[in-house]
């Protein structure tokens, strides 16, 4: 693989990344109303993983505390 093409594979999962994460946050907006500053910054320091896992158990949350997101 050509430097180039790291690259773009870097960017590609970085743009992934922060796509998720402004998707869980607008879930989370519609769910539970506005969500502070330090909920987005801790959504946005997230890997993948635990953003897919968080988008998931929103279905069956009630509160942003039993997500684990504070």
């Amino acid at each position: 693989m050509t430097t180039a093409e790291m690259l773009r594979a870097e960017g590609r999962a970085e743009g992934r990344l922060e796509g998720e994460a402004a998707g869980l946050i607008r879930l989370l907006q519609a769910k539970f109303g506005d969500a502070s500053a330090a909920v987005h910054d801790m959504i946005r320091r997230a890997s993948i993983v635990q953003i897919r896992e968080w988008t998931v158990a929103l279905l069956s949350a009630n509160t942003l505390d039993e997500l684990g997101i504070r």
